[in-house]
């Protein structure tokens, strides 16, 4: 019985799991916007659900005030990630260049980044973890790429060091 578990488990790890899809009706209520005001910028920026239910991040970054990103992030109870290798995430942007963030724990101060293009169509972008490197307010570290077994925060962000409108429509995340 304990060998049926371990290839059920197995394959089960190797199937897709949803961080959040907002197609079938996943919710923003967790969702919260960090923008460069926390040190004095002025970017602006909000998230909505659009008419076909996915999630949509827009707004303008400013550089006034030292300022230059935009971003939104949700924090859940960790998840165990064994045996997932990438994060996919279905999305629709603008033709700009945004980060896909991970935290491991919640009290970890530096994230995890890995950046995406995007196209102006739909988009299946795959970002692999072991590839995702370590940052603190916008300085790389100096310490291994991810190599957790937990994620308790994703976030996106946008900060081109331009001034600059910006659109990302997003309808899920998985695990894979």
């Amino acid at each position: 019985m304990n060998q049926l578990f371990l290839i059920l488990f197995t394959f089960s790890m190797m199937n897709p799991v949803t961080l959040v899809d907002f197609s079938s009706g996943s919710s923003l209520s967790q969702w919260v916007i960090i923008n460069d005001g926390v040190m004095g910028g002025k970017s602006q920026s909000k998230i909505y659900l659009n008419d076909a239910g996915n999630a949509v991040l827009s707004g303008d970054v400013s550089l006034e005030n030292y300022g230059g990103f935009a971003s939104v992030r949700y924090q859940f109870e960790q998840i165990p990630i064994a045996g997932y290798e990438n994060i996919i995430l279905y999305l629709k942007g603008d033709g700009k260049k945004y980060q896909f963030r991970v935290k491991a724990e919640l009290s970890d101060r530096h994230s995890y980044i890995s950046y995406f293009e995007t196209s102006g169509e739909w988009q299946q972008i795959e970002i692999p973890l072991n590839k995702m490197f370590a940052s603190f307010r916008g300085q790389k570290l100096n310490i291994p790429d991810f190599a957790a077994e937990t994620i308790a925060e994703i976030s996106v962000l946008i900060g081109n060091e331009t001034a600059e409108s910006f659109a990302l429509e997003i309808s899920k995340i998985e695990l894979k």
